[in-house]
């Protein structure tokens, strides 16, 4: 039991000496423990936060939320632009793309893949409304699990291969968020909820950013592009958890609970009392972001 616990601290310390020399020492990546401290705090925040809720009446926070989804969304169109004009200033192509780390362009990518990584834990502010406002069936495993692994995952990225391969999964998800929080920030608004009619269609669009990461992250390791190889193996292997986790959503809200002809005459008829908005947030969608009906009744706006 000693040998292996040698064992493995040698390995730690080893592993902990390959860190990035250009970002072991930035803002929370110099050690583990304030990311370690705040995943733990997520945790205690989706476990506590509901049962602190139960008695206290729900917050609205629309234009709170409102506010937070322009932010989100405005800094994830930042982060697409800087790591798109890096990634082309640098002549990545789309199979192989290695780190440079005496190239100021390297060093721009680094930097925007931080706040890609930073944007995690602000994005923890969306399990927050979800418990003040009390729509806790939002906080799913899905919802808790994404957000929790991504934050973790790129405190690994950054501290061992900040660059390079790992610009495309945030290239792609910075765009999907663009998209994301734009239609949050709508459905925070009665008045255009009835025309978001494209919901759905977020879903898919995240399933097809996995799949194109996936197959991004393969072909690097099929071609023997010279990046981290375990790195790309861990990307690659937790996109598919994703893959799995979001496809089974799909399944779930769109495929098998389709209404029945008179659930739909039903909603048709309380068309006029409720105008169905809905927010979808990571693949979490709510039918409750307004005024509910509850077995054919209004309910009270909170």
């Amino acid at each position: 039991m000693v040998k292996t616990t040698a064992t493995v601290t040698d390995f730690l310390d080893e592993a902990w000496k390959l860190r990035d020399p250009r970002t072991k020492d930035w803002f929370m990546l110099s050690s583990p423990w304030p990311n370690v401290s705040l995943t733990v705090l997520y945790f205690l925040l989706v476990w506590l936060g509901p049962k602190m809720m139960r008695s206290r009446q729900a917050f609205s926070l629309r234009k709170v939320m409102i506010l937070y989804n322009i932010i989100i969304a405005a800094l994830s169109l930042w982060m697409f632009k800087e790591i798109l004009l890096s990634a082309l200033n640098m002549g990545y192509n789309w199979t192989c793309a290695l780190m440079r780390p005496e190239d100021p362009e390297d060093i721009r990518m680094a930097n925007v893949l931080w706040w890609y990584y930073f944007s995690k834990a602000f994005e923890f502010l969306d399990t927050l409304f979800f418990i003040l406002r009390k729509n806790n069936h939002q906080i799913t495993f899905l919802h808790v699990y994404h957000h929790a692994s991504m934050f973790n995952i790129w405190w690994v990225v950054l501290n061992w291969g900040g660059s390079g391969q790992a610009f495309f999964g945030p290239l792609a998800n910075s765009f999907i968020h663009v998209i994301m929080y734009t239609y949050y920030c709508l459905s925070a608004i009665p008045s255009l909820r009835p025309y978001l009619w494209w919901k759905r269609y977020i879903t898919k669009l995240q399933l097809l950013q996995f799949f194109i990461v996936i197959f991004h992250t393969y072909r690097g390791i099929y071609y023997k592009c010279g990046y981290i190889l375990w790195l790309q193996y861990f990307l690659g292997i937790y996109m598919l958890s994703l893959v799995g986790l979001f496809s089974n959503f799909y399944l779930q809200s769109y495929i098998k609970k389709r209404p029945s002809s008179k659930d739909q005459k039903d909603l048709d008829k309380n068309k006029n009392v409720y105008q169905n908005g809905a927010r979808a947030n990571n693949g979490n969608v709510s039918e409750n972001n307004g005024n509910g009906i509850v077995r054919g009744r209004a309910k009270k706006a909170e």
